[in-house]
């Protein structure tokens, strides 16, 4: 671990936002294999680096990037279309959680309201979810809502319209999970595997702990802390410290939400 996990050993969050590819769900490798099966359905080859670059980033921006570095600017649409309908068929096929992230969920459900903050479509994290048997110990799905008009405003997953949620790097999904747990930002701690993410969660002012492979160069961003997996022997330990008494103000209904 770059930062080690004593920086948060006088702290227990009121509140966890988890990511879910690549930090609940093992389906980065997906989405690099729906990006190469889009790119080899239109006659293209990847450029080079650019798993790494597209890491974490919302799929409509990934088509668009693809688009751009492979100076096909008019097949952005074409490509997220393909991207997004390749990735849920190799999803449906092969769900699979990350290392620990079933026990580190169990382990913090109905201690801790916890959340889920995506760039994916909701679909995609519900159906994730729902098949690995962990949806129903998120209290709130948040996930980018549609594109915003020109007040500003956007319909969200909920069907009410409301101020526009952005994808990550914006921190606007994490803004509204820590919100609708009934908590502030700076009291909930966000579990993220990508920079991107670690980015959003920051600039949202909740504390981050990174997971997974270290990015090149050790460069761990904002993190406060690091674990090569949920499953981190020192990790689990300390979270089963964690508990915050519920107070009857917190809305504990399950389900999915854009803005309010």
């Amino acid at each position: 671990m770059t930062q080690p996990l004593r920086t948060l050993s006088d702290w227990s969050p009121e509140a966890v936002v988890f990511d879910c590819d690549g930090t609940l769900m093992d389906t980065e490798r997906h989405w690099q294999d729906a990006r190469n099966r889009a790119f080899r359905e239109f006659g293209l080859l990847p450029p080079p680096g650019f798993a790494d670059r597209a890491k974490g980033v919302h799929y409509v921006d990934c088509g668009r990037l693809m688009a751009e570095e492979t100076n096909k600017p008019e097949l952005a649409a074409d490509l997220t279309t393909a991207l997004l309908a390749h990735f849920m068929s190799l999803v449906a096929e092969d769900p699979l959680t990350m290392p620990g992230a079933g026990e580190m969920v169990r382990l913090l459900s109905g201690r801790l309201p916890l959340a889920v903050a995506s760039n994916c479509p909701l679909e995609v994290v519900e159906e994730s979810l729902g098949r690995a048997a962990l949806r129903h110990h998120f209290r709130h799905v948040v996930v980018p809502t549609r594109p915003p008009d020109d007040r500003g405003t956007a319909l969200g997953t909920d069907g009410e319209r409301g101020p526009a949620v952005r994808p990550k790097p914006w921190p606007d999904v994490y803004t509204t999970a820590a919100r609708l747990c009934g908590v502030r930002p700076e009291t909930a701690l966000a579990v993220e595997d990508s920079l991107t993410g670690i980015e959003s969660a920051w600039h949202a002012g909740l504390r981050v702990l990174g997971v997974g492979p270290l990015p090149d160069h050790a460069n761990t961003g904002h993190a406060d802390a690091w674990v090569p997996a949920l499953d981190d022997p020192e990790l689990l330990r300390r979270a089963r410290d964690w508990r915050r008494p519920l107070s009857p103000d917190v809305d504990r209904d399950q389900g999915h939400h854009g803005p309010h």
